[in-house]
């Protein structure tokens, strides 16, 4: 077992730093400043006698120091409230086929960045056409059903985040599952701002 080491002590100038150091500290209310060891101070400079009396050097003034608070946490931005759904009486209208879509977009054997694109350009195109009821087909992703490592339904997951996107929040009031005579969970109406 080796023995502890024995501390060596500050050289003249880590001693001066140090010196420098404590004296910007403030004490605790109700403590007594602690007294500085022998070892801290620096060594004494070899005076010359001179023949007018030696004045003890200025102290440099106390500061005190002051820790600033810290900020205040940022708030946790939540993601976006879900797009509401159809109104009632246009939901019951459209399942009944009293209420006519007014255009139909089918995203059948589309990659996502296609079906993307083609989605954003259609709700475009309707809006500017004055349609307020459109139809999006995503299918609901039968191919490949049987192999457990295939993606199943990509465009019908996705299409409802892209809806939600802030590029089409202007444009979109709010969409909603499909009639069964519609296509179901494979289709969903969707209800586009008036311009």
């Amino acid at each position: 077992m080796r023995p502890p080491r024995r501390s060596r002590g500050l050289s003249g100038e880590d001693a001066r730093l140090w010196s420098a150091v404590a004296q910007l500290i403030t004490p605790l209310r109700g403590r007594a400043s602690p007294q500085p060891e022998a070892e801290l101070e620096p060594p004494a400079a070899k005076t010359v006698p001179s023949s007018s009396p030696a004045l003890p050097a200025p102290k440099p003034p106390r500061r005190r120091v002051t820790v600033k608070p810290s900020p205040p946490p940022t708030p946790v931005v939540a993601p976006p409230p879900p797009s509401p759904g159809l109104e009632r009486r246009v939901r019951i209208a459209l399942r009944r086929g009293a209420l006519r879509v007014d255009a139909r977009l089918d995203l059948h054997g589309m990659y996502q960045a296609e079906a993307h694109g083609a989605l954003t350009h259609f709700l475009m195109r309707c809006r500017a056409a004055g349609h307020t009821h459109v139809l999006v087909v995503t299918g609901k992703g039968g191919a490949g059903a049987d192999d457990p490592f295939s993606e199943r339904g990509v465009l019908r997951r996705s299409v409802p985040h892209w809806l939600r996107a802030p590029e089409l929040r202007s444009v979109v009031l709010g969409f909603e599952e499909a009639a069964r005579h519609h296509g179901g969970a494979g289709a969903l109406y969707v209800r586009l701002r008036r311009r």
